[in-house]
């Protein structure tokens, strides 16, 4: 099994699209605004294109540690130290039969909500209460996280 650069960036690309969605004015966008102190003057001085480009880029760096969260078979592999060809053949028969066991979108997406709420909340939450950041904040940011890791690992534990 090899990392799959197409699935990594179509999964970094829907966090993006979630992104539109989750923080548009008609869903959590205005509440995300209040609770982060967020004016249409700050919106407006921003570079949207580096904040997009590295919006991307970090949601590539979260797809890429995904697939280890949510494809069981990478810790088979890592067992015998990443190199297959020299695997014994006891590896290569578990392979055979359970080497796209628990490889589908629902998979993926629970193994994506379960490090929403094990890592970006607690990271999330933790920064929030130091700057001194509302309840509002903390779930609007964090849901936002949970849906998009879904999503995210949905995608790549599926693509095969």
């Amino acid at each position: 099994m090899e990392f799959n650069v197409l699935a990594i960036l179509v999964a970094a690309i829907s966090a993006l699209v979630v992104g539109s969605i989750w923080y548009n004015p008609k869903v959590f966008g205005t509440t995300w605004m209040k609770a982060a102190d967020m004016t249409d003057e700050k919106m407006k001085g921003a570079n949207m294109g580096v904040i997009f480009g590295l919006a991307l880029f970090f949601a590539f760096l979260l797809a890429f540690a995904l697939q280890v969260f949510t494809i069981h078979q990478t810790g088979a592999i890592s067992m015998v130290g990443g190199d297959i060809d020299n695997a014994l053949p006891s590896f290569h028969a578990f392979m055979e039969d359970y080497g796209t066991a628990h490889r589908t979108f629902g998979h993926g997406a629970l193994h994506g909500v379960i490090a929403g709420i094990f890592v970006a909340l607690p990271i999330l939450g933790t920064n929030a209460l130091f700057e001194r950041k509302s309840g509002k904040y903390i779930v609007v940011n964090a849901g936002y996280w949970i849906v998009t890791l879904a999503i995210m690992g949905g995608i790549i534990c599926a693509w095969q």
